[in-house]
């Protein structure tokens, strides 16, 4: 709904803005706006909620419609990834929370704009744009990067246009972490399987017309580096009517390694060895589809006239852990290519503290560093006033794109408590109370008017036997939140 928002005056805050007044010097409630509705933002605020007494929390999100990576990254036939969304909707239904959707930071307001109408500011917005591989022919037709095709079977708005084109016999996926494993099973897997999970309706249509047979999954280093996880690989080597074929010198001495590994490192790759020694002997093309992963490959050139046609690799080795080019190189076909290495944040306001090169904030544990810092000849610890004060930062914004959402949490919790200790030791002053963003003649999405697009959601999911149907246009989802009621 587009209204001006008011903090709800239910009995729970009746009583907290009574114990207030009880105590002259805590009469100013804090004011925290955290910018990005993804998993950092809300386990920022949920931890905020329980730690900071009296305080008060705008969660502000550039789209009509919250939980950022939960409801575009996670991949369809998980949803038990998902269920976090109950944690989330708990926290922001929380009458010390608003949520403010359809606001962009940097178009509908200024960071120091925000830090002049709060006391502390969190940057939680993520990292939504890709790495790059640098190489030959990377925008040849047919050549994208494995984050677009999650937005695009996901729903994220303004990617429902996107439509891969399927119609060749083979899919290369230049990386191996989870992302580039999630691709490869969704294109592999069978319609019906997906027919009952919330993946998008025209993604679903264009899969079902879909030729690809074979997926290969490429990375530069070797089984024991594999990025994937146990689950991943797992949920692969069940997949119906596909066959997984590894290269067996890829596998050279690693058996031997395996005593000697940490046990996660240890059980994932007994179960790529167990595979690989099940593999059938005989060399005879398989019968359906096909997963082959590839190790010690790094991609130099994409080959193609108009659209790709094979993508040329070097073989590396090892040394330490790093790969190493050999002389020795490697032609693949492929129909389709999906780089999988990596996103990096961007800074969407001149005054972010923001470090191009590493794509992350400038941040010493979650707090924003200063530009200029005195002393610039001493390690960070050694300088005094580096912070800017009430500026955090907080999830892949903070540290780079790493780890899963449990990560994010972990990482989150942690700035939050930073947050709150300096409240607590008056770092941050309440010499005044603060306003909170000026939504005068903005167009923003409530918390109801979620709600109200969530409800037409799930009604047009049901119709066709599936928990919901996203919607992917922005002005539809405003109609739908501009009908809600308070």
């Amino acid at each position: 709904m587009f209204r001006k928002l008011v903090f709800p005056t239910s009995r729970a805050v009746k009583v907290a803005q009574k114990c207030v007044f009880r105590n002259a010097s805590t009469t100013i409630r804090p004011r925290i706006c955290i910018v990005g509705a993804g998993p950092a933002g809300f386990y920022t605020a949920q931890y905020i909620l329980k730690h900071l007494d009296n305080s008060d929390i705008d969660i502000v999100e550039k789209l009509p419609v919250p939980f950022g990576l939960v409801r575009f990254g996670v991949a369809p036939d998980h949803p038990e990834v998902k269920n976090v969304i109950n944690t989330f909707t708990k926290t922001a239904e929380n009458p010390r929370v608003r949520f403010l959707g359809n606001l962009s930071l940097g178009k509908d307001f200024t960071l120091e704009e925000l830090r002049e109408r709060y006391h502390a500011v969190l940057l939680t917005y993520g990292a939504d744009h890709d790495n790059t591989l640098n190489i030959p022919n990377e925008n040849l037709q047919n050549v994208l990067s494995a984050r677009e095709f999650v937005a695009w079977y996901n729903g994220l708005p303004g990617f429902e246009n996107l439509n891969p084109d399927l119609s060749g016999k083979s899919l290369t996926l230049l990386g191996q972490g989870n992302v580039a494993v999630d691709v490869a099973r969704i294109v592999l897997s069978g319609v019906d399987d997906l027919k009952k999970t919330d993946i998008t309706e025209y993604a679903l249509e264009t899969l079902s017309q879909s030729r690809i047979e074979t997926v290969h999954l490429v990375g530069r280093r070797g089984p024991l580096q594999a990025a994937f996880t146990i689950k991943e690989l797992r949920e692969m080597l069940k997949l119906s009517n596909c066959t997984t074929i590894w290269r067996s010198d890829d596998f050279d001495h690693v058996e031997e390694s395996i005593p000697n590994l940490p046990r996660p490192r240890k059980r994932i790759t007994e179960l790529m060895v167990k595979s690989l020694a099940e593999q059938s002997p005989t060399k005879a093309p398989p019968v359906g589809r096909c997963f082959r992963p590839v190790f010690f490959r790094s991609p130099i050139n994409i080959i193609g006239s108009g659209k790709v046609e094979a993508v040329e690799y070097v073989v590396n080795k090892l040394a330490d852990g790093r790969a190493v080019p050999t002389e020795q190189r490697e032609t693949i076909e492929a129909d389709l290519v999906c780089r999988s290495i990596g996103y990096r944040a961007v800074s969407v306001d001149n005054h972010i503290n923001f470090d191009a090169r590493k794509g992350c904030v400038n941040n010493a544990g979650g707090r924003v560093l200063k530009r200029n810092l005195t002393g610039s000849d001493q390690t960070i610890d050694d300088i005094e006033d580096k912070y800017e004060t009430g500026l955090y930062a907080s999830g892949w914004l903070a540290t780079g794109p790493t780890g899963v959402i449990l990560t994010t949490m972990n990482n989150s919790f942690g700035v939050a408590d930073l947050v709150c200790r300096d409240f607590a030791s008056n770092t941050i002053r309440l010499n005044g109370s603060r306003p909170g963003l000026d939504l005068t003649g903005r167009t923003y999405v409530s918390w109801n008017g979620w709600k109200a697009i969530d409800s037409e959601e799930v009604r047009l999911g049901q119709a066709k036997g599936k928990p919901r149907e996203k919607l992917t246009s922005i002005e539809t989802m405003l109609q739908i939140a501009s009908n809600a009621s308070d």
